[in-house]
């Protein structure tokens, strides 16, 4: 008469004792993070911003993690093919994504993404912004913002300002620009900042919203005139230069950015870690030099006001990328 208790009995044990393995396991797998090479994809080539950036990060991050943070390259398709691996990769935390600007812009260019920025990913830390630079050949007669507006007002589309790509921040921040100063600028593009900045030089166009690393070098030799910096507020890097909304278009602002992403599910104690580890990467002498070099502000944020600034990013050029019937080919 008591076997079935007995079974009864036997059988809760051995399924309390199957589950409290399993909350163990999980957390000494935990404890134990990372315990393998991380990998932070970059959706770009090597060589340019994103990816001296990533490199940066990776190097001190592995300082602290005490594993191998490596870079892994995979450009393509305006960010879209790197993004969309890290996206289908398993959140457990060793492939990460290095998102930027893109992140934000492709939702409004590409109506069929094979991944949701927000469904798809968990935010880890806001590493850094940036700006752009509005620069000019030093033969130029423009000398500022207010002598931009003036040309382009008295003879509209005939002055040109030259892009590396739809959808970029040198795009989108020139057409922020013609919107809100109510100009006419011809948008002429290009596939990538060297040929439009050899132009810009050879007077085949009359203006760039470039970035710092792009420009920095010329500008300090000379041979580009720098007229104002697209940030919200002045940088350390060029801080005799004014803002565009200090120099006539009030509430101007257009900012390059570098987030740090996971795959959704991410075991929120592994986002915690890599957050950590992320905010001190940012302080270590290697990032001060980038942020003089690049024009970056170093700010390393909690997972929620990452997701914060991309929403409110989203929000601010899905405007702007609608209002210019702006589209991806």
């Amino acid at each position: 008469m008591h076997l079935v208790p007995n079974t009864r009995r036997r059988t809760f044990l051995t399924a309390l004792a199957a589950l409290s393995l399993a909350v163990f396991s999980a957390g000494v797998a935990m404890a134990v993070y990372p315990e393998r090479i991380v990998r932070i994809v970059v959706p770009f080539a090597p060589g340019g911003g994103t990816d001296v950036v990533a490199r940066t990060l990776a190097q001190d991050m592995a300082k602290d993690l005490g594993v191998t943070v490596m870079i892994e390259n995979k450009p393509g398709a305006g960010t879209i093919i790197g993004t969309q691996a890290v996206a289908t990769s398993a959140p457990d935390g060793y492939t990460l994504l290095m998102g930027t600007f893109s992140h934000a812009v492709n939702p409004s260019l590409n109506a069929k993404l094979p991944y949701d920025p927000h469904r798809d990913f968990a935010p880890v830390a806001l590493i850094a912004c940036s700006f752009n630079v509005v620069v000019v050949s030093p033969k130029s007669p423009i000398k500022s913002i207010a002598d931009l507006i003036a040309a382009a007002k008295a003879s509209p589309g005939r002055l040109s300002y030259g892009t590396f790509g739809i959808g970029t921040s040198a795009h989108l921040a020139g057409e922020l620009f013609k919107d809100m100063a109510k100009v006419d600028l011809t948008t002429v593009p290009y596939k990538g900042a060297a040929p439009a900045i050899t132009d810009l030089l050879g007077g085949q166009i009359d203006v760039m919203f470039t970035t710092v690393a792009s420009a920095a070098s010329l500008v300090e030799s000379g041979q580009l005139r720098a007229i104002a910096v697209t940030s919200a507020q002045r940088s350390p890097a060029f801080p005799q230069l004014p803002t565009v909304a200090e120099a006539g278009v009030p509430g101007y602002a257009a900012e390059s950015w570098y987030g740090l992403f996971a795959p959704a599910g991410t075991p929120a104690g592994v986002i915690d870690r890599l957050n950590q580890s992320a905010a001190s990467a940012v302080q270590s002498e290697a990032f001060k030099r980038l942020g003089v070099n690049e024009g970056l502000v170093m700010i390393a944020r909690p997972p929620e006001e990452l997701d914060r600034y991309v929403r409110d990013e989203e929000e601010r050029w899905r405007r702007v990328i609608r209002d210019a019937g702006i589209k991806v080919e």
